[in-house]
């Protein structure tokens, strides 16, 4: 396995961390995905972009739309690599100025490529999604750099949204464990956190 696979860099650039972490829904987990980390390491973020823009080129849309906050690093990174237009919704709509919903220049009618660091369930893209159909977006396809294989896919397809992932977590902790960054228990561990028996 090469030094410079993307799931040992991620690793050492502390995307991915091993340890006991509490979650938004309170929840505790063995593994901790920060891929907002990506924007202090430009080469693994260049490395990143360029793997995605490998699986993009075969997708058909006008612009990119990046998912704020750990989205827009990575969506803006790929834009430059495909020399492509980047747009984004806003968390938050502001009351002054514009008051728009979505950042960038777009025509009601194109085509757009949703782009995010990683998915768990499918809630978030599709609440991105929703505003870009309002404003006349059509959109067919979403990237995400990570997929945790916790039902995110299916959850979009069920909308008639394709799923396309450079990495499923899975596999990053297979490499991290045969090239001994993590031990055979934490594998395990993370491993029964993430598909536990039904």
């Amino acid at each position: 396995m090469p030094e410079n696979s993307l799931s040992i860099r991620l690793f050492e650039t502390g995307c991915i961390q091993f340890g006991t972490f509490t979650l938004k829904s309170g929840l505790t987990s063995p593994i901790y995905v920060d891929l907002r980390l990506l924007v202090s390491h430009p080469p693994v973020l260049r490395q990143v972009a360029r793997a995605m823009a490998r699986t993009a080129r075969g997708l058909a849309f006008d612009r990119i739309v990046a998912i704020p906050y750990a989205g827009l690093p990575i969506g803006v990174a790929l834009a430059l690599e495909l020399d492509r237009p980047l747009i984004y919704p806003r968390r938050e709509v502001k009351e002054h100025g514009t008051r728009r919903a979505i950042e960038g220049a777009f025509e009601p009618g194109e085509t757009v490529l949703l782009i995010d660091d990683l998915i768990t369930r499918g809630d978030s893209k599709l609440e991105a999604i929703a505003p870009l159909e309002t404003a006349g977006l059509t959109v067919h396809d979403v990237l995400v750099l990570i997929d945790r294989e916790q039902g995110g896919a299916e959850d979009l397809a069920r909308r008639g949204y394709r799923l396309h992932t450079l990495l499923r977590l899975a596999q990053i902790l297979d490499e991290l464990r045969e090239s001994a960054r993590i031990t055979p228990a934490q594998h395990a561990k993370a491993l029964r956190y993430l598909k536990p028996e039904t």
